[in-house]
This record gives C-alpha cells, structure tokens and sequence, in this order.
C-alpha cells in the first residue's frame, strides 16, 4: 500500500514539473542554508582545535600582571601605577619550586626569551627575524617541523652551542629557496649594539596561518630564528632577570586551565604576598579555545534559527500548493471513494505526496548545503563537515515536515463527500 501511494505521489508530481520544483524551493533553501551553516560552523571548530594543538594543546601562561585593586581596595591603573623592579619579575627560584612541587601535574617549563629583532643581509636581499632562545621543551611543545638539516642536539642545550633554526620563508628570500644552501651558513645579527653569530643546522616550516601572516610576503615577514637558550643567556645574561612571562607544559591527563590556576595560587600565596602592585595571572589556551568555540556555537544557533524560520515558509508552501492540488483534484478524489476507497487511504495518498516532495527537496537541499558549505570553508581557510546526526536529523525534519504540512490538506482531501466531489466542475 505504501509503495502504491509512493508510485502514485511520483506520478503526481511529475504531471506539475514546474509547480513540484517552485513548492520544493522553499524546503531546499530551507536545508541549504541550515546544512550550510552546520559545515561552516563545524569547519571553523576544526579549524580553531587544529590552531590550538600546533600552539601546544596541553600549554599554559603564567605571566606577571598588575592587581586590579590595591590594599585598600582602589582600582589600579597602569598611568598611576609603578614600575617593575627586580622582585616583581619572576626568578629562577620559582621555576624551579614549580618544577619540584608540580613534578606530577606539568611536564615541565617552556621557557623562550627574546633577544630581541635584527634584518640579515645577503647581497642585495634581506630579512628580518626575531631571535629567541629555547629550552628542550619550547622547541617539543613548538612543534616544529624541521625540513631540512636537524633540530638542536642534547648537546646544543647543555653547551650553549651557537646554533640556530631558520624558517623556510627566511630560506626564500636570502638563499631563494635553496635549504641546503643555506645550512652551514651563519645568521650575524646586530642588537643594541651588540652581535649575535649562530650557525645554521636546520631549517623549519614557518606556520603562516598560525602567527597571523597569511598572505604576507616573504621580504616582508619577521620569522623567528630559534637558537639554544643557554646561547642567548651567556651573550647576554641580563635576559633571565627580567622575565614576566612562562609557558609550562601540562602532563597527560591534568586540564591545564584548572593547572594553571593552582600554580597561579600558589606563587601569589607564597611569592607575590606582599607585593602591591603585581600578581601572577593564570591563562591557557584550551581555556580561549572553549571561548571561541562557544562564541561560534552561539553565532551558529543564531543563524541556524534563520534557518528554520526559512524552512517554516517552504512547509507553509508545500501546505498552500497541497490544498491547489486537492482542489484540482476533487473529481478524482470523488471517483476513488465511489469506487471504495477509504478517508484513511485519501488521507495516506496526499501526506505522502507531502513527504516525497520534502523528502525530495530536503536530499536536494542538503546536497547543496554540504556543497556551498565546503566552498565556504575553503575560502575561509578550514574544512568540516556537518556530522551524520545533523544530516540525518535533516533528513527526518523533511519527513515531519512532509506529515505536519500535509496533514490538513490530506485530511480535507479524505472528508470530501465524494457525490459533491462528482458533481464538482
């Protein structure tokens, strides 16, 4: 019975080709749009979860910050405050009563110190970089990948070998893009009046997108160019006085956010005390991540509801078009119950002409949603897909549709008088 009603639904519909598209416009549109911004929006979570683990997903900031109030309870501000001295920074000493104390919950700290900006001349070319000393673990949680040559020896760090990582972007301009060229040749940067000489052993791939350069020219980019960390300190060993800011490194298993905040705790219960002015302020990444996230789940609910007032209006279609096709219709529906047949078969014939033509246009609508939302991403950088619950759900929302659209025309259809429906003209 049910794929009679289905072959006669097919016949129906393919006797009005043009009015069975215009009523299914609005279903299709409906879908588009709603599968479109399922993509998109899953597309932008993908893409703000794969920014996140090349930063380090398990990584976490303290950094020297000033209190919001001071002893008295006044809001401070930075145009009145004071300026940091030496105890306000921090020490040696508290990294390593973080690294005993929190031997179970970190992995360690990440440390990288900026020695600072140079621009690097070969013949007529030049580039810009910005030289940074790194720790074991900075270079491990960077994720690096090294293209050619090879990342720094155990060596290298216990040393202070005067080596260095360059970019490939670096590479590009000064050596046109030969990496082998470039290996075993010295970086000679001056900084404050004073000269840094590192040897080249390897060469990285510089993340464009991930440091916010996209699009910018090679001549035009800083890169960084990473070099042992104890290298810098004996070049210049005033840099590890002045340090406001850490990166640790978060073990398997411990959430960093909750981490960070109970190291954060811990220093300015034990260091930070009795000072006026600054504090330590605890910040993840994964913590700006479930921020982002829900700030696009929020923008995507938005637009979704849109969406489905869209949708509303292709069911209100479909609803209007059924009650057309009935009237056209109402002699054939008086031969039928003349000839037996019941309200409830009536009934059953137009509801399922309901959900094949939203069935139809949904398949139609969501293939044109996945499609346009694809494009859309890639323009945007990301790629997603909407998960197969939401098609699926898609989908059974066209057949609600079809059954709560169709319902009171079909049900009008069946509670013709079928002599009237004869006689009708």
């Amino acid at each position: 019975m049910l794929l009679e009603n289905i072959r006669l639904a097919i016949i129906a519909l393919k006797a009005n080709k043009l009015r069975t598209f215009l009523t299914m416009l609005g279903i299709i549109i409906g879908l588009t749009s709603v599968v479109m911004i399922m993509t998109i929006g899953n597309a932008m979570n993908n893409m703000v979860n794969t920014q996140m683990g090349d930063m380090g997903a398990n990584n976490f900031y303290l950094f020297v910050n000033m209190r919001s109030t001071d002893a008295d309870g006044n809001e401070m501000n930075y145009e009145t405050a004071r300026g940091m001295k030496s105890s306000d920074y921090i020490s040696k000493e508290m990294m390593e009563d973080i690294q005993t104390k929190y031997k179970d919950k970190i992995d360690g700290i990440s440390l990288s110190l900026s020695a600072g900006s140079a621009k690097i001349q070969r013949g007529k070319d030049a580039a810009k970089i910005k030289i940074y000393g790194m720790n074991p673990l900075a270079v491990k949680s960077g994720n690096l990948k090294v293209l050619a040559g090879s990342s720094f020896a155990a060596g290298d760090y216990s040393r202070g070998s005067k080596v260095c990582l360059v970019s490939d972007r670096y590479v590009n301009v000064l050596y046109g893009g030969d990496m082998n060229a470039a290996l075993g040749e010295n970086v000679e940067a001056a900084i404050d009046g004073k000269y840094y000489t590192y040897t080249i052993v390897g060469v990285y791939e510089y993340n464009a997108k991930s440091m916010g350069a996209a699009g910018v020219a090679d001549k035009d980019l800083e890169t960084e160019c990473f070099v042992p960390l104890r290298a810098v300190v004996q070049q210049n060993p005033q840099l590890t006085d002045s340090i406001q800011e850490i990166t640790l490194v978060a073990s398997e298993g411990n959430d960093p956010t909750i981490t960070a905040a109970q190291i954060a705790k811990y220093l300015n219960e034990r260091y930070y005390k009795n000072n006026d002015t600054y504090e330590i302020y605890p910040y993840s990444l994964k913590q700006e991540a479930e921020a982002l996230q829900k700030l696009l789940n929020s923008v995507k609910l938005a637009f979704l509801a849109v969406g489905a007032i869209s949708l509303l209006v292709g069911g209100i279609g479909v609803m209007n078009i059924m009650i057309v096709s009935i009237v056209e219709r109402t002699r054939e529906i008086g031969t039928r119950k003349a000839l037996g047949a019941t309200n409830g078969s009536i009934r059953m014939q137009f509801i399922t002409e309901s959900m094949v033509v939203c069935l139809v246009g949904g398949a139609i609508g969501i293939t044109l949603g996945i499609l346009l939302g694809q494009v859309a991403g890639m323009l945007l950088g990301a790629n997603g897909m909407p998960s197969v619950l939401g098609i699926l759900g898609c989908l059974l929302f066209s057949m609600a549709f079809g059954v709560f659209f169709g319902y009171y025309p079909a049900n009008r259809a069946a509670k013709l008088n079928p002599i009237e429906a004869l006689r009708y003209e």
